[in-house]
């Protein structure tokens, strides 16, 4: 696709790689709107970025619903979801509370699923649009203290399968970009130490990725890309 032309929603866009595609879809001409649940955060990316903003919590339903009729007017049309909002949280099974559990799947795997659901509506109305879903390397094989997180992000990737063996025939392509560790605030939020950052990914990478993604011409797509760094001990 053309991303001049493109009219792009992407959901936890107020920071990281969300901010960064944001940032690179718009210098490339695409229109976007950007959602967060904090509304001073998200109105100030936006003015940032020149793009449109919106305060949106995608784990719930009437927020979901409020957002993509917010994005589809204002954009006059929609042609691509973003599936980037997503928390973390590790620790170890035994001390991972159910409500920690929850939380993470109300908004990496509930939340997603709404958005999806609203943006087939749509695209399936007009038979043509993209869905890129941010996953992780952790939705791919598990590690210690991973149980909430891995659990969401291996469930993201089924959805994407999903989506996939069901919207092609109406022309949408569904992809899903796998990055491996990222430098962003989602680390820091955490209280995980990051060390070697020059070394290591930033969110422009994967802003690059998702690019790439969806400027290939509209006859074919990319599936699923892993995004790992070179030499990230270096």
């Amino acid at each position: 696709m053309d991303i001049k032309n493109a009219k792009v929603l992407i959901t936890g866009g107020s920071s990281g790689i969300g901010y960064e595609t944001a940032k690179l879809l718009r210098s490339q001409g695409a229109q976007v709107v950007i959602c967060g649940r904090n509304e001073a955060t998200i109105q100030k990316a936006a003015k940032e970025l020149d793009v449109h903003g919106i305060q949106a919590d995608v784990a719930s339903d009437a927020d979901v619903e409020k957002l993509f009729a917010f994005a589809i007017e204002t954009l006059d049309g929609l042609d691509v979801l973003v599936n980037n909002a997503g928390i973390g949280y590790f620790g170890s099974l035994v001390n991972t509370g159910t409500e920690d559990f929850t939380r993470i799947w109300e908004v990496n795997v509930r939340g997603a699923f709404l958005c999806g659901k609203a943006a087939a509506k749509h695209f399936i109305a007009q038979n043509k649009g993209n869905i890129i879903n941010i996953a992780s390397t952790a939705g791919s094989r598990g590690f210690a203290n991973g149980s909430a997180y891995v659990a969401s992000k291996f469930a993201l990737t089924g959805l994407t399968e999903c989506w996939r063996a069901e919207l092609r025939k109406h022309n949408i392509r569904v992809m899903q970009v796998n990055p491996s560790e990222v430098i962003t605030d989602f680390g820091n939020k955490l209280g995980q130490e990051q060390t070697k950052l020059e070394s290591k990914l930033k969110p422009t990478e994967i802003a690059h990725v998702i690019a790439a993604m969806l400027t290939m011409n509209e006859v074919g797509f990319i599936p699923e890309a892993t995004v790992w760094a070179t030499n990230p001990l270096s």
